[in-house]
Formats: structure tokens, sequence, C-alpha cells
């Protein structure tokens, strides 16, 4: 399966909703979600941004089904993520090494 990659672009969230998030999702038991690879969050100037690495879309799309309800509980926009399939992914703190299509 192709590893993707998934970009929410969340206006008008706030750094305390994103926290919330994460501690709902611990409670939910999904402390470390099943197939995910990478994640990052930052603010922007209007928004929160989340960029995760999954191993395939099935593993997303079956995140997806405790995820979302989380995010529509602590008032998450309803836009739908980017989902692209990855080119390349670099992690310096494994291997000098890098994976790419090229």
């Amino acid at each position: 399966m192709e590893k993707i990659m998934v970009y929410f672009d969340m206006p008008g969230v706030s750094g305390e909703q994103y926290d919330q998030v994460w501690k709902d999702l611990k409670a939910a038991g999904h402390t470390h979600p099943k197939g995910l690879l990478h994640h990052a969050a930052a603010p922007t100037a209007s928004s929160w941004l989340v960029v995760d690495v999954w191993e395939s879309a099935d593993a997303f799309k079956e995140f997806g089904q405790v995820l979302m309800p989380i995010l529509e509980k602590n008032g998450m926009p309803k836009n739908d993520p980017v989902i692209l399939q990855l080119h390349n992914m670099y992690n310096a703190s494994e291997t000098p090494e890098y994976e790419s299509k090229i």
C-alpha cells in the first residue's frame, strides 16, 4: 500500500482546541494511532495546520471513524482534509537515507 500525507487546515482553531482533541484521543485509547507514521501541528496567522503521514489511506480512513466525531465535539471546522500520495519522506533521526519514488 502507498503511504499518504494528510493535510488539515482548520481556520479559527486554537491551540487549546487542538490539545483537547489529543486528550480525547488518548482517553479513547488512541495514544499511538495505528498506521500513523508522523504528525506535526502548528498555528498559522488565522488557522491551525496539521500534517500527518500514514502507512496507507485505509489506515487513515479507519482512524477517521474515531477522529471525526472528536473533531466535531471540539468545534473544529467541517472541512475535509487534503489527502495526497506521498512522494518523498525523510527522517533524519532514524537514518541518513530517505524514501522517494524518484
